[in-house]
């Protein structure tokens, strides 16, 4: 892996999920970690109550767009994170894999998107550990 590290979160809409997990790595790497998020099939805009849910842990989404997954991507990327992307993620010999199986928020309302919020968070720092970059906060 190069000095900073890049990871790239991959579900099908790139409106919750992926938006979630590349907001809170944004956040709590402070810079140290390269981030990267895109769909498969990716929404017109990113989920709102996505978006409320992260506001209220003090990480804000706002200005990011649902974006599309291209090999270049995930070539570029040491740490490759799908959420339920089936078979749309390209796979590349020598990079690192994880399948997050998560809950999708579309659809679904500020109470049952605050665990999956959680979930992602708590991954995220999970994965934080094992690149050996130490959170900010």
């Amino acid at each position: 892996m190069a000095d900073s590290p890049t990871a790239l979160f991959v579900c099908v809409h790139n409106a919750g999920r992926s938006q979630m997990a590349a907001g809170f790595l944004r956040e709590l790497s402070g810079g140290a970690v390269e981030v990267r998020s895109a769909g498969s099939m990716p929404a017109e805009r990113i989920n709102p109550v996505a978006v409320d849910a992260m506001r209220e842990v003090g990480v804000d989404i706002t200005a990011e767009v649902p974006k599309v997954l291209t090999t270049d991507a995930v070539r570029a990327s040491d740490v490759v994170i799908t959420m339920g992307c089936g078979d749309a993620c390209p796979i590349f010999p020598g990079k690192r894999y994880e399948d997050w199986e998560l809950d999708d928020p579309a659809g679904q309302g500020i109470e049952a998107v605050r665990p999956i919020r959680d979930d992602i968070e708590r991954r995220v720092r999970d994965l934080l550990d094992s690149l050996g970059v130490q959170p900010v906060r």
